[in-house]
């Protein structure tokens, strides 16, 4: 059975693809360094399966290595990340030691395993490193313009991953993905935020004016497209992975607000709050993702009215998800300067 490597398993992203592996046969071993984003409740199922393990490391460590040429995986999904912009604001040396030099760490143990294995290492970043897209949509070629100290660490490491393929011709490719949305992610970001305060009948609050466009994907559509990177994507290639479809976040929280309707009776609080915006906050991200559509055959199933339903449905069965969370976690507004 081949092995493949899931960095930072314990997250939303990377939970969610652990989920798509498995079912596919392969043996997962998972490693997170277990922090406050981290969450056992979203790989419960796979607890005992003889075909996934858990390893408590951060990719900071040269232990690292050790674990690479133990299990000799076919593959490594890099999904180990701080991602919170809000967070970045308030302190972004952690996002400078997980997304730069723990990147850089790994990249090292990974050079040298390829040296007698053979391996591939998927790098999956963020379309924020690409920056404001006011109009049109960023390909793979556009430049990097980060605006948060979040964006700039992506950036730096996927310039790292694109290095390491060029002077030492590593076997790695790196995916840009939209926003993504779905089953098991954290409570800081905003749809389950959202999710959460419709759930306990609290105001929704919205940064500024709730103008703000992102594109959304479904998580699972996002990892089904790694897979098929994996597969077929091209070393040293970079892939944007989105759904072409935008949303601002005043039509995020209504069709979230409607969907909760058809499951729940909704409180009398529950109602968009404008709130004093983020700073550096960008307008518009938007990805045009021809590349892997053309080269791989990729594109995505799930629209967004039928994946927030799948989405709001998964929060309101495990409402034990976020007792599973520090509350200050959830209720607590960060990056306000």
């Amino acid at each position: 059975m081949k092995k493949i490597i899931v960095t930072g398993g314990l997250g939303f992203i990377g939970s969610n693809l652990i989920d798509l592996l498995i079912r596919k046969n392969y043996y997962v071993i998972n490693i997170d360094k277990v922090t406050y984003s981290s969450n056992f409740y979203n790989v419960q199922e796979h607890k005992k399966s003889k075909y996934y393990k858990f390893l408590k490391c951060d990719i900071k460590d040269k232990k690292i290595k050790e674990i690479l040429f133990k299990y000799k995986p076919v593959a490594i999904f890099n999904l180990a990340a701080e991602t919170h912009v809000d967070r970045s604001i308030d302190n972004p040396e952690n996002f400078i030691q997980s997304n730069i030099v723990g990147v850089y760490n790994l990249l090292e143990c990974f050079k040298e395993y390829v040296k007698s294995h053979k391996s591939k290492l998927i790098h999956i970043s963020t379309d924020e490193v690409y920056g404001d897209i006011l109009s049109g949509r960023s390909s793979e070629n556009y430049p990097y313009q980060p605006s948060s100290p979040y964006a700039a660490s992506k950036a730096s490491s996927d310039h790292l991953v694109s290095s390491y393929v060029r002077t030492y011709k590593i076997p790695a490719m790196i995916t840009n993905c939209s926003n993504n949305y779905g089953p098991k992610q954290h409570p800081e970001k905003l749809i389950p935020k959202l999710i959460y305060n419709i759930l306990n009948n609290k105001p929704l609050p919205i940064y500024g004016k709730g103008t703000n466009s992102r594109e959304w994907i479904y998580v699972k559509d996002h990892c089904e497209a790694l897979l098929k990177v994996f597969i077929k994507g091209k070393i040293g290639e970079f892939y944007n992975i989105g759904s072409n479809k935008n949303l601002n976040n005043i039509q995020v929280s209504k069709e979230l607000i409607n969907v909760s309707k058809s499951v729940c009776k909704i409180g009398k609080k529950v109602k968009i709050l404008f709130v004093k915006d983020r700073p550096g906050h960008d307008v518009r991200y938007a990805l045009n993702s021809n590349k892997i559509k053309k080269k791989i055959g990729w594109k995505p199933r799930t629209n967004f009215r039928q994946g927030i339903k799948l989405t709001f449905d998964w929060y309101f069965k495990n409402r034990n998800y976020y007792k599973s969370l520090s509350k200050k976690d959830i209720v607590k507004r960060l990056g306000k300067l």
